[in-house]
């Protein structure tokens, strides 16, 4: 099979699409036909070797993607040869033609999702429910702020706190990024690169400011985030890439916290509740992956340029 292979730590240019073995289903095992494979951030650090978690090499990377089951191992009973379904983590990497993940990995694709849509249900549908009911412990009654919602998790954490009643904020750094966070359900949307945006987002809020806040981009805008807070309001921390000086005084006057988050921490518990969550939402359309760009496989090196790039929009996959 074709697979994107990873000798060296390193640029976007270490990547190379080369032949590999094809992976058999052992007991317990799904091998997938990968259609489309998402591509997302953490990849670009793995690839980098600046990740927390550094694969052995060479690797193929991918922590998500969507195809049709080719073979099942001995045991396996809920999936079957010739089914849709999207993949989560699984055990080799989807930038591939073929993936081996564990049965619980695999997940049912619905009829009215394409593959291209499934290759972004896993970490950015998940991440944002995960983040939402988990982490924030969120409420309908509350008001949520996601910042940088116009990338794969902002607008699937849009679309999911609007179904959950709770009053939805959302920024994003273009017009076109900010048509799209409005489309997906935010009551409110602003330009997070135009001076003022804050007052205007206090101004939203008749000044008691916002419960929770995902944070795309921690390292920017978390100093500004902890000023937005309500009483008792939570920062959950998506994204960073660097430092970042914060006033813990506005922590303190709000009673306030700021939490960590990473989708490799979740238990197995939360796992199947995301899972089963998600099912539901995406059966009833409340949920509705966003595909950005479609790029062939072979032109990974060129996916992971431009996802570092200013101006979000929608999910990037790889289409094998």
């Amino acid at each position: 099979m074709k697979a994107i292979v990873v000798h060296e730590f390193g640029a976007p240019e270490v990547m190379k699409l080369e032949e590999v073995p094809t992976p058999k289903a052992g007991a317990g095992q799904v091998v997938v036909r990968i259609r489309a494979a998402g591509v997302n951030p953490f990849d670009t650090y793995m690839r980098a070797g600046t990740y927390a978690v550094k694969p052995p090499l060479p690797y193929v990377p991918g922590g998500e993607g969507a195809g049709i089951v080719d073979s099942v191992g001995e045991g396996v009973k809920t999936v079957k040869s010739g089914e849709r379904v999207y993949v989560a983590h699984p055990l080799t990497g989807t930038y591939a033609e073929y993936t081996l993940a564990l049965e619980s990995q695999v997940h049912r694709l619905p009829e009215r999702i394409s593959f291209q849509k499934g290759a972004g249900i896993y970490v950015a549908c998940g991440t944002a429910y995960h983040a939402l009911y988990h982490q924030a412990k969120a409420h309908a009654s509350e008001t949520l702020l996601v910042h940088g919602a116009s990338g794969g998790v902002g607008i699937a954490a849009v679309q999911i706190a609007r179904a959950m009643g709770m009053t939805v904020i959302g920024t994003a750094g273009t017009d076109k990024g900010l048509d799209l966070v409005r489309r997906e359900g935010a009551h409110f949307a602003f330009n997070h690169r135009h001076t003022g945006y804050i007052e205007e987002i206090m101004i939203a809020t008749h000044g008691h400011g916002v419960d929770v806040v995902l944070e795309m981009l921690a390292n920017v805008n978390l100093s500004n985030d902890l000023k937005m807070l309500a009483k008792f309001g939570r920062v959950i921390v998506i994204g960073s890439r660097g430092e970042v000086t914060i006033l813990p005084r506005d922590l303190m006057a709000r009673s306030a916290s700021v939490r960590g988050f990473t989708l490799w921490n979740i238990s197995d518990e939360e796992a199947a509740d995301v899972h089963a969550g998600l099912e539901a939402a995406l059966d009833s359309g409340a949920v509705r992956p966003i595909v950005g760009k479609e790029l062939p496989l072979g032109e990974a090196p060129r996916a992971h340029k431009e996802i570092m790039e200013p101006g979000a929009f929608g999910k990037t996959v790889l289409i094998s």
